[in-house]
């Protein structure tokens, strides 16, 4: 992971693509209510959003219309697929019944 300055001087550990995918699974685990060993890693993906939210902004947020780059995390599990959605700074959950999530 490569540091970055945050805003109060706190040191901030980037994320790298398998820390986003490490998460992912453990978040879609928690979600579906099944272990993570049964979370499976449909596609990884790198892609261009449309915006800072990823293009999956959270309920109300508004953010940065700058092009993010980043990855696009499919898993599945209990019989279904989620979407999530990463670059290094942040993670997001992708219309999720219905809602995006930041995770």
């Amino acid at each position: 992971m490569v540091g970055k300055q945050h805003r109060r001087g706190q040191h901030l550990m980037a994320m790298s693509k398998e820390d986003a995918v490490k998460k992912a699974r453990a978040d879609a685990a928690r979600r579906l209510g099944v272990p993570e060993n049964e979370i499976k890693e449909e596609s990884i993906e790198q892609a261009d959003f449309p915006d800072m939210a990823l293009g999956a902004p959270a309920k109300d947020e508004m953010s940065g219309m700058m092009i993010s780059t980043g990855w696009r995390i499919r898993l599945s599990g209990g019989g279904r697929k989620l979407e999530y959605r990463a670059d290094d700074n942040q993670l997001r959950l992708y219309n999720f019944n219905g809602a995006n999530h930041r995770i």
